[in-house]
Parts: C-alpha cells; sequence; structure tokens
C-alpha cells in the first residue's frame, strides 16, 4: 500500500481502494473501496491503467480508470477519482459503464467500519429518506443487517472526533463482517433483499460516490504506537489451554505413513469428514481405521453430513453399519444436514429441511454411547442465522476462515480481532451446551455462498480461495499462534486448530512439516494446562499466550503478526530462558517464538 496525507487525514492506498483511513492516527474507516464480485460472490481484481496521484500541501487526488471482464465475455470499465482536503473531507467517486450486460451480485461501494472501540458505541443513522435514528453497533454479532436503507452513518471514533460517512448512488445497508471473522462492519450498496445475480445494463454508467467528513469538536491527540511492544503476565484467567484437534478427508490420506505425521504432532482429538452424497462410503472409513489401528488412542469424531432428502431411520442405519463394518472406532458424532452446507441470506427462502432435533436423535440412537454434536461445517455466520436446538446435543460446533471477503495480508491478520467476539456471541444464545471451535483455516474447505471456491493457480491473495500458500508459511504459523492468543478467556472443549494435509494442511504432501506444523505441535503440548493472562500493548504487531507448567514454569509462545521487525519486551517478573529480560526480544517479519521461564527468586 501507498501511504498518503492531507494534514492529519493519511489513507493507504491499495489497488486503487483505500484502507487504514486515519486522523491524527485515529482509525475512523478501515475502508473505502469499489467492489466487483461475480454470481459466487467471488471478487474481480480489476486491472488499473493511467493511475494519478498528486500530493500537495492542502491534500491529495487520484485518478484512474480500471475494467474487469465476465466469463461470457461482457465486460465493466469506471473510472475513479478521491480527493482529499486537510480539513477532514473526503471524497471517492466511480464512474461505471458496461460493455455487454454484466452479471454481479454486487457492485458498488463498499465501507468497512472497525470493530474494536466501535462495537456497542453510539451511532446516528440517516436513512434513504432522509430521517435519523439514534442508535449503537452492535455489540454481540446480529444474525441480520443491523441497519438498513441507509444514506449517511456518524459515528464519534475518539473523544473529540465526529466522522460523517455519506453514501450517494444507491441504497446502502450493513452487515456485521465479524460474522465471517472480518474486523469490520460493512456497509454496502444494493440490498441483499433485492434479486442477485443480476445484469447491469450494457451503455448505461452508474455514478456512486461516499464522502467522508471528519470534524474535531474538541482537541485530539496524536495516537501514538510504541517503538518496543511490551508483555505484562498476570495470573491463572480460570481456563485451561483447550484440547487440540485436526480435521481429516479422504483425499489427506495419500500422505506417505500419515498416521505416523499425526501421532508426530500429538493432537488430543482428529475429525473426520464422511459425506455419503460425496461418494463416501465403508471403504473410505475402513482407511480412516486402518492408518489409526497402531496409533495411540485418541478421541475420534465423525463429521457426518446427512443426506436429508433420504429418510433418516435408514440414513443413520447405512452410517452405524458402515462405521461397524469399517472398525474404525469413535467417541463423538457431529451431525450436519447436507442443505445447511449452502448458506440461506438474508431475504432468501431456507430450504427443505428435516428438523434438526430429528437428526440429533436419529444420531442418538444411531451410535449409542457417543457425543453428539451439531451445529455447522461452515461459519458462525450460519450457525447465528440458525441456532440450532441443544437439548439433545453433547457439543456446537463451527469453523472459521480467514479469507472470506478480503485476501489482503493486513485484512488477514485483522481476522484476528473478531475471534473474542464470534465466542462471546456463540456463548450468549448457546451458554452451557459445552464449545468445539474448528476446523479454522486460512483457505475455504467449501463454499456456502456460491458453487465453488476461487480458483488459484498462480498461489496468489484471492477471497474464498481453497489454497491459499500463506497458510504454508511463517504467516500462516503466526496467524495460528494469534488466533490461539484470542481465544483467552474463552471456555472450549477442543480446538480443530488446523487440516491435517491437503492445500490447508499443516503436513506437505511428501509428509513434510509447514511452519504451522510446529506451532500445532505446542499447542497440542500445551492442552490442559492452566492459562495465564499475557497482555500485548500493541495486540496487532505482537501476541501470544502463556501457560502454567506443573513445575511452576512459563511457557510462552509469542508471534509477530506483521511484515516489519519488532521489539518486544517480556514480562520482567520472570528469567526467560536464562536472560533477564532487560534485552528486549526482537522478532523478525512473522516470526514466533517459544520461550520458557521462571519467577525471579
Amino acid at each position: 500500500p501507498r501511504r498518503i496525507t492531507a494534514g492529519p487525514l493519511s489513507v493507504e492506498l491499495s489497488g486503487g481502494n483505500l484502507g487504514a483511513i486515519r486522523y491524527r492516527g485515529h482509525e475512523i474507516l478501515r475502508a473505502i473501496a469499489y467492489i466487483v464480485r461475480d454470481r459466487d460472490w467471488g471478487t474481480y481484481d480489476p486491472a488499473l491503467n493511467d493511475l494519478s496521484v498528486e500530493e500537495g500541501a492542502d491534500g491529495f487526488t487520484v485518478t484512474y480508470n480500471a475494467g474487469c471482464v465476465a466469463p461470457d465475455g461482457a465486460s465493466l470499465g469506471f473510472a475513479a477519482r478521491i480527493e482529499a482536503s486537510s480539513d477532514g473531507r473526503l471524497r471517492f467517486i466511480v464512474e461505471a459503464t458496461p460493455r455487454g450486460d454484466f452479471e454481479t451480485n454486487r457492485t458498488g461501494f463498499c465501507i468497512l467500519h472497525p470493530i474494536e472501540g466501535v462495537a456497542g458505541q453510539a451511532v446516528t443513522v440517516t436513512h434513504v429518506d432522509g430521517s435519523t435514528k439514534a442508535a449503537r453497533f452492535p455489540d454481540a454479532i446480529a444474525p441480520w443487517q443491523p441497519f438498513l436503507d441507509i444514506r449517511a452513518l456518524t459515528h464519534w471514533p475518539v473523544e473529540g472526533l465526529e466522522a460523517t460517512c455519506h453514501m450517494d448512488g444507491d441504497t446502502f445497508e450493513m452487515e456485521d463482517q465479524r460474522a465471517w471473522t472480518d474486523a469490520s462492519f460493512k456497509t454496502y450498496v444494493r440490498p441483499l433483499a433485492r434479486p442477485w445475480p443480476y445484469r447491469l445494463e450494457s451503455g448505461r454508467t452508474q455514478r456512486q460516490c461516499i464522502t467522508l467528513t471528519i470534524r474535531e469538536t474538541a482537541p485530539v491527540a496524536p495516537r501514538l504506537t510504541p517503538d518496543s511492544i511490551a508483555l505484562t503476565l498476570g495470573a491463572a484467567d480460570g481456563t485451561r489451554m483447550p484440547a487440540i484437534g485436526l480435521s481429516l478427508a479422504p483425499a489427506m490420506l495419500t500422505v506417505p505413513d500419515w498416521a505416523d505425521r499425526i501421532a508426530e504432532i500429538g493432537p488430543q482429538s482428529l475429525s473426520f469428514l464422511y459425506d455419503p452424497g460425496s461418494g463416501h462410503d465403508v471403504e473410505t472409513l475402513r482407511a480412516y481405521a486402518q492408518g489409526c489401528a497402531q496409533a495411540p488412542r485418541r478421541e475420534h469424531v465423525l463429521e457426518f453430513v446427512v443426506p436429508t432428502a433420504l429418510p433418516l431411520d435408514a440414513v443413520f442405519a447405512d452410517a452405524a453399519r458402515a462405521v461397524a463394518q469399517s472398525g474404525l472406532a469413535i467417541d463423538a458424532v457431529a451431525v450436519l444436514a447436507d442443505v445447511d452446507r449452502q448458506s440461506t441470506p438474508p431475504g432468501s427462502a431456507w430450504p427443505a429441511c428435516p428438523p434438526l432435533d430429528s437428526l440429533y436423535a436419529g444420531a442418538q440412537r444411531a451410535f449409542p454411547g457417543c457425543r453428539i454434536g451439531g451445529g455447522m461445517f461452515s461459519y458462525f455466520t450460519e450457525l447465528n442465522r440458525k441456532r440450532v436446538p441443544t437439548e439433545r446435543l453433547d457439543f456446537v460446533t463451527h469453523a472459521t476462515c480467514a479469507i472470506v471477503h478480503a485476501a489482503d495480508d493486513r485484512s488477514v491478520m485483522e481476522t484476528l480481532e473478531a475471534i473474542p467476539f464470534i465466542t462471546a456471541s456463540t456463548r450468549g444464545f448457546c451458554p452451557d451446551t459445552p464449545y468445539r471451535l474448528g476446523p479454522t483455516l486460512i483457505g475455504m474447505r467449501q463454499n456456502p455462498y456460491g458453487s465453488r471456491t476461487m480458483p488459484n493457480p498462480d498461489g496468489v491473495r484471492v477471497p474464498m480461495a481453497d489454497d491459499d500458500p500463506r497458510a504454508r508459511g511463517l504467516f500462516g504459523a503466526a496467524w495460528l499462534v494469534g488466533y490461539a492468543a484470542r481465544l483467552a478467556r474463552t471456555q472450549l472443549q477442543s480446538w480443530i486448530a488446523g487440516e491435517f494435509a491437503g492445500p490447508r494442511g499443516i503436513v506437505l504432501p511428501d509428509g513434510a512439516p509447514t511452519p504451522a506444523h510446529a506451532i500445532v505441535t505446542r499447542l497440542a503440548a500445551l492442552a490442559g494446562l492452566p492459562r495465564l493472562s499475557l497482555a500485548s500493548d500493541a495486540q496487532g504487531r505482537v501476541d501470544g499466550i502463556a501457560a502454567g507448567q506443573p513445575d511452576g514454569s512459563v511457557t510462552l509462545l509469542l508471534a509477530n503478526l506483521t511484515a516489519q521487525d519488532q521489539s518486544v519486551t517480556l514480562p520482567q517478573t520472570h528469567v526467560w530462558d536464562g536472560q533477564d529480560g532487560s534485552a528486549p526480544l526482537s522478532l523478525p517479519p512473522y516470526a514466533t517464538a517459544w520461550l520458557t521461564g521462571r519467577a525471579h527468586g
């Protein structure tokens, strides 16, 4: 990104869109972006031409042309102009003209408000009809849009600053993107209640304009960032490190000596995907069983995608028979109705589905003595919209994906901010049922919002891609540590911290470990230990976890979540690996660190 300024106002320009919109260092908006999405909610990457950036003492102007081409040959070209002045005013204007009727699920502006310091805070909503309403950003994650028919939003990022974002050119509404682990409230163009996909008429120009006005109502001190990040170690927080699990699918069993590789990692739980609708059968289960036959006994969970179009009694009887014939010992069955693999957005009709309680009862009858789980194999979004009855459940579960809406490095790391909101919101409507989380992945294992995941043959940053190569690098290992840090004070029965192999796996096809392999192994070694409070004064840059060992020592697992070197001041209460902690620890980009500390004296 290129940082450009207009007096106290600063933005980052990347791909023609704006991010990190700040005033005196305080974040006002996370992004203003013009987005074009296809029928599967995949995001086009428009080619930019004639980019011009002019900076002056009192402001800046950015202009460019861009375009994208649909699979059927229709194209969309647009001209953008961005203007900012030192008095706190910013305008982003786009005029778009299709050549050929252009199919899209969404074309227009998305405005992202941050969540930390904003969730639960006051906002004034101006509606399309001119009426205004005093409201608050949601604290618990809303299953539906918190605000509809929006023309402008006014909020107060910090004391002394007022920010109004005015949106012209169409009707806007807001969704709570924390549900997908995005760290933002997204205000987007075209209500979801209207039909989609839709077509933009060939030759008809559409104009949209976003105007941000920032006003100082009192003196505002600049927000400063520390040069060295201080970590503070506290007492036990009343929770224990969760049991660690890995997810397996049939395609992962081609890894040489896969059961031995899993034994080296030492997870407490294994989840086996079983989807008869995708061709899984007794041989699938037998392959799982054969690999586990000589392995140390650990919890086995069957992820059962139930074919709901068939008689349920026969479906569960067939599944139980297949499990028995395979020799796979299972301890728990997580049940998903096959129709719930696809999301049901606001305004859409729910697919026909047997009552979930009847599915759970069928699982209880077919697998006596096994724990029965329910929820979603996709994301919190779907669980929040279709809250499962828990009376028959021994646990509730959902997964997460870090690239549903955006795939740039910053956005992926910022998804960590949303994790505490997701776990707290789940506990809000499911307070007493044991909670299992995962798999928690950067890449997307199945697209609930379209017919496919997005292809990524070049290994670049693509939303909704099933293969994100960063997960196999230092970036993925650091992200995993950051995820563990954000689970502080969350009572989890278990955490499926990743997939074993495949495009999102912690092991490569030849059995070689990725950096994330080391992190999952460390986390598995910490399972069950008391979790200690660990606070970072720059959590978005360096974060980590602390666990108390039986011998009184403390284990730290830290990560640099940025692409820059970071200096860390370790807790001065302990001696870390023989060092007193007076010298800062230097962490290169996306580095992780494992340290052992003992209290002074």
